[in-house]
């Protein structure tokens, strides 16, 4: 009986950690001095610890994306990008407001893609001098549009309380238990929507 265990017990390990759902924490800027990839690791190492799901930090500017029709498509990035939100069963995006919306970087990577985006689930996570409201609330009509189901728990960060000096990161505990139940929701309504594809 143990010899079996030890030969097939780590298959089934294997196998169970292969069944759990794929979730990109998207960093929705790509300018030098963003702060994004700091927020990004904060809701990782959150989500880590929930072990119930394999989560990953997706940087937009890692694939350095052209602006939508200045090419004709054949960029290497493009490609890598669409395979990278195709192997992902929902998403976090870390959102900043710019003059009342998203970055340009993040809607220009939006369109970048389609059909990879659809029924899948997706929480936001946004900053600003008014948490990111805005910009939250303008991402909401482009998920819809792409058909993603983006859940209601909707973390929000202060650039005046949450941040030191504007750069360095210093989120308030009570963040915490919203990204908690962010995540909670991301991960139902993700594994419910992978039976639509």
């Amino acid at each position: 009986m143990g010899l079996f265990n030890k030969l097939f017990g780590s298959k089934k390990k294997e196998e169970k950690k292969m069944e759990k759902l794929n979730i990109g924490i998207i960093l929705g800027s790509t300018r030098q001095g963003r702060v994004s990839p700091q927020v990004g690791e904060w809701v990782k190492s959150i989500a880590d610890k929930r072990g119930d799901a394999n989560y990953e930090i997706v940087d937009i500017a890692d694939f350095e994306l052209p602006f939508l029709g200045t090419t004709d498509g054949t960029e290497p990035g493009i490609a890598a990008w669409n395979e990278k939100l195709a192997s992902l069963d929902g998403f976090v995006f870390i959102v900043q407001e710019y003059n009342h919306s998203i970055t340009g970087a993040l809607k220009n990577a939006l369109d970048f893609a389609r059909e990879a985006w659809n029924n899948k689930a997706a929480g936001i996570v946004s900053y600003g001098s008014t948490g990111g409201a805005r910009a939250a609330e303008h991402l909401r009509g482009i998920c819809g549009e792409l058909k993603i189901a983006d859940v209601r728990t909707h973390p929000t960060l202060s650039l005046f309380t949450d941040f030191e000096n504007g750069t360095t990161f210093k989120p308030q505990d009570l963040h915490t238990d919203n990204v908690t139940a962010m995540l909670d929701e991301v991960v139902a309504w993700s594994g419910a929507l992978k039976t639509l594809r």
